[in-house]
């Protein structure tokens, strides 16, 4: 096994690794912090105080800024697609290979960035 294949594979292990570590520890913040609201509802239900539609709403509802969130990674994907044609620009000069592959992921990334933006257009619609 030559060294550098095992260096490579090893690199990308603790990449993705990485990737993996942020996701989770991303939905269990996300997780942690529904548990605690839920907690507080339960609290001041059982503490016989009352609890209007507009504190429920604060403490259990959903995402009032979808739409916005949504034009934001839209937007993000679409700034970023063009970084990744020119890093297949750059990379081309070591490896000519290297460029049509990441032009299509950057032709993908537009695309998704596209799609987010007619998603938020839609939110809006929706709550308009």
């Amino acid at each position: 096994m030559d060294l550098n294949s095992l260096g490579a594979g090893l690199a990308a292990l603790g990449f993705w690794g990485f990737i993996a570590a942020i996701i989770v520890g991303g939905l269990w913040y996300d997780i942690r912090r529904r548990q605690i609201r839920h907690e507080t509802l339960r609290r001041l239900i059982e503490s016989g105080q009352t609890a209007d539609a507009d504190l429920v709403n604060r403490l259990v509802g959903g995402n009032d800024h979808l739409d916005r969130d949504l034009k934001v990674a839209g937007l993000i994907s679409l700034v970023t697609a063009p970084g990744i044609v020119l890093l297949g620009w750059l990379l081309s000069y070591l490896a000519e290979a290297a460029f049509l592959p990441l032009l299509g992921a950057a032709a993908l990334l537009a695309c998704v960035g596209i799609g987010l933006l007619v998603a938020s257009r839609a939110v809006e619609r929706m709550t308009d």
